[in-house]
């Protein structure tokens, strides 16, 4: 899939939040080696820097588009076109950070725990992902699918549960884990312009499915989601649409 970082950034206040809580859940108190795994266009390189300022600090993402704009915007930090599911650091390092990316990924049962060992005895994994998938901006896409002429070609590819609950998480990590910390937060997202929840999920995982179709049936698949999905989330009174999306949290450091 490429990424559209325009499309993408619309949003980005409400896509930094959770970061930064990420971000300072962390207690890696001077790390020399820091991965941003699934950086994107890299907004997050000024903040970690701020917070790790003598730290060396490695953006790894699959898409030449978000990357391009990363390494133009952000120079103090080097960044790795590489797949985010198998890529790993040569050395271990003192925190691996991944922001709204593992969602992306199956198999987590091997992928999590992996990455935990690709961080120092000591060092830190952070993690968090949407698990927004049984509210309506993702059924949406799901219904949109089922219920069209598309549904041969697009249905293969759903994904309806790519985040497990919390415990699962926690029973993969915790025998390795010197300490593990697990949450969920709902974030209350109050957004503005026509129909803004399909245009937030146009910029992430709708994505992945208007670009297995050609004209005029992507179009007409955007427009069936975009009615199902404006139904869903009305606007409030003064304008505001109200789009409540609920994310999963790790925090664990390796057992050393």
């Amino acid at each position: 899939m490429s990424w559209d970082p325009t499309q993408y950034l619309k949003f980005a206040g409400e896509r930094l939040r959770p970061a930064l809580d990420l971000l300072a859940r962390i207690p890696a108190a001077a790390p020399h080696t820091v991965v941003d795994l699934g950086c994107g266009v890299g907004n997050l390189a000024p903040l970690i820097l701020q917070r790790w300022p003598q730290a060396q600090l490695t953006g790894v993402d699959s898409s030449p588009e978000m990357l391009a704009k990363a390494r133009a915007d952000h120079p103090r930090a080097s960044f790795v076109q590489a797949d985010v599911a198998t890529w790993r650091p040569a050395q271990p390092v003192d925190v691996l950070y991944s922001n709204a990316t593992l969602h992306w990924i199956g198999n987590h049962a091997a992928v999590i725990p992996g990455l935990l060992a690709a961080v120092k005895p000591g060092g830190w994994l952070a993690i968090q992902m949407p698990r927004n998938f049984a509210a309506p901006s993702h059924t949406c896409v799901v219904d949109a699918i089922e219920q069209g002429p598309w549904r041969a070609r697009l249905e293969p590819h759903l994904r309806r549960r790519p985040v497990a609950e919390p415990q699962d998480y926690w029973r993969l990590l915790h025998g390795k884990a010197a300490a593990l910390e697990i949450w969920e937060c709902e974030y209350l997202q109050v957004l503005t312009g026509e129909n803004p929840v399909a245009e937030y999920i146009k910029g992430s995982w709708l994505k992945q499915f208007l670009d297995r179709l050609q004209e005029p049936e992507r179009s007409a698949f955007e427009t069936d989601y975009r009615a199902r999905v404006r139904a869903a989330y009305p606007a409030e009174a003064d304008g505001h649409t109200l789009f409540p999306f609920r994310r999963l949290f790790i925090v664990a450091q390796r057992a050393g």
